[in-house]
């Protein structure tokens, strides 16, 4: 027996049936990760394309895998999409750093962990940060305006994440090779 899944539901379901011992050569390969797509070439080359080149795409239509382009970064901080009303950016943060204390007074912030793991913490004073959670791969944390905040890498590997602030953060074009780097600009630009 065999498993075969539905190419035609979102979400795989196994089939058991029951499968020749010697298949004709019309049967397909019960053994193709799902999901199969006919043109993979394609979508690989197009995506290859977009993860070689990280840089700031909006406020154009982008549309991108995030994942891949967040764990492909090896920046402390490099814009993906910037918009009018939203800003997307990819960071790596090494073992044993952090991303900084910092609060953004008119900007709600979205992070997303795709790779490691940290600590997050929290909190209305900068010397009180009361809510704290430790984070790993998939976790998401919602940090509202007006609240200090600090996520740190608690990992042996860099700590992959991508933040939506809304509205955005920093300038057109960011890139931060570098912590060192993204504070030097914030002393220059005070954003």
């Amino acid at each position: 027996m065999s498993i075969i899944y539905n190419e035609y539901e979102p979400y795989p379901y196994p089939y058991w049936v029951d499968e020749p011992m010697y298949p004709s050569p019309q049967m397909y390969n019960v053994y193709e990760p799902y999901p199969y797509v006919a043109n993979t070439q394609m979508h690989i080359s197009q995506f290859e394309r977009l993860v070689t080149d990280l840089r700031d795409y909006g406020p154009e239509p982008f549309v991108v895998n995030i994942e891949e382009a967040t764990k492909e970064n090896n920046t402390f901080r490099t814009a993906l999409w910037t918009g009018e009303n939203f800003q997307v950016t990819l960071m790596s943060i090494e073992p044993g750093d952090d991303i900084g204390l910092e609060i953004h007074p008119t900007v709600d912030q979205f992070i997303r962990i795709e790779e490691g793991q940290g600590l997050v913490e929290m909190g209305n004073n900068k010397d009180e940060l009361s809510f704290q959670q430790e984070v790993y791969d998939d976790f998401a944390i919602m940090v509202p305006a007006g609240k200090w905040h600090n996520v740190t890498n608690t990992g042996n590997s860099p700590l992959k994440l991508y933040a939506i602030y809304a509205p955005p953060e920093h300038p057109r074009d960011t890139v931060h090779e570098t912590k060192a780097d993204a504070e030097a600009a914030e002393e220059l630009y005070h954003y």
